[in-house]
């Protein structure tokens, strides 16, 4: 019996919710019916991520309710990789499945990737084969996306960024997120030797509220790819990366003073007479140490958090949950 007293094959259901009031009661509805309807053990649990809305209310209302249903509500808007994290640690389940709240994923898959994980899967990743979103405001960014971290982490799932995703519990739980990292947590998992598999989910246009991604996307998913892609090759060795830094700056240099030499003895010129020459070095040199500042904060980051068990958010209060 996992910890906490919940049977076996119990399924946590964890949505991460910021200003989806109109949207609760209905998906709270359809999550139930569909965990009734193949008898599963369950519990839904809902984590306010700091709603300026009604979401608070809808949701103790909805615990209030319903024994099964409980509620988190954190202090502020800490992002979504945080709200994830605070439900993932409430969680007793032995399969986690983590949703978004907004209706544009179907309750009705949640079985298919029970399915999945009982079959043996460790992660499983729902596929929106056939998007019900704004074709350049979501899709082209999400495109891009799932290429660009398909060609880095080399996991070979289509739709990374579906947040309808299954994990079994003792691999979720071994998984710490920060920043905006909830959309690799596959990735992670797969770090660690869990096996990923997917499943072709369907997809309903937003019905309620407007969307909190855009074009800005891209430009986040870089920058956690650099990330991702430093803690995937070099994490426990990183004297490979700054080496291989190290020599590609002195690669550099001796071309650099070779061409000087050139310069100077085959055409007479000064040493000190080209400005350009000057500016540009600075500016590789800005834009090399910019890079390396911040992937040292992400590694002191990580090492502040995990050594002095100091939180990434912080509960205002509960519901229907019996903790504090």
């Amino acid at each position: 019996m996992p910890d906490g007293g919940i049977a076996m094959d119990t399924i946590s259901i964890v949505l991460p919710v910021y200003n989806e009031e109109e949207s609760l009661p209905v998906l709270n509805e359809s999550i139930v019916r569909v965990l009734k309807k193949h008898n599963y053990h369950y519990e839904v649990i809902y984590i306010d991520d700091g709603s300026s809305d009604g979401s608070a209310k809808v949701i103790t209302s909805l615990a209030e309710k319903n024994k099964h249903v409980k509620g988190v509500f954190l202090r502020r808007n800490f992002g979504q990789s945080a709200a994830t994290a605070a439900g993932i640690d409430r969680a007793l389940g032995d399969i986690i499945v983590i949703m978004d709240s907004d209706l544009q994923n179907d309750p009705n898959d949640i079985p298919k990737l029970i399915g999945k994980i009982q079959d043996g899967a460790d992660v499983v990743s729902g596929w929106r084969k056939q998007r019900k979103d704004n074709a350049i405001v979501r899709n082209l960014p999400s495109w891009v996306a799932n290429r660009l971290i398909k060609k880095v982490s080399g996991l070979k799932i289509h739709d990374l960024g579906c947040s309808l995703k299954a994990y079994r519990r003792d691999v979720i739980k071994s998984v710490r997120l920060y920043g905006e990292m909830h959309r690799f947590i596959a990735i992670y998992a797969s770090m660690i030797g869990g096996r990923v598999d997917e499943v072709e989910v369907t997809h309903h246009a937003r019905k309620y509220g407007v969307s909190k991604y855009g074009l800005n996307r891209i430009f986040k998913v870089l920058l956690d790819l650099i990330t991702l892609k430093y803690l995937l090759d070099y994490a426990t060795k990183p004297i490979y990366f700054f080496g291989k830094l190290a020599t590609a700056f002195f690669v550099l240099g001796t071309c650099s003073f070779a061409g000087l030499l050139v310069h100077k003895f085959y055409f007479d010129a000064s040493f000190v007479r080209s400005p350009l020459l000057l500016l540009t070095a600075i500016i590789f040199v800005i834009g090399f140490q910019t890079l390396l500042t911040g992937l040292l904060a992400e590694i002191l980051m990580r090492i502040y958090h995990e050594s002095q068990e100091k939180p990434i958010y912080y509960v205002r209060g509960t519901a229907g949950t019996g903790k504090k």
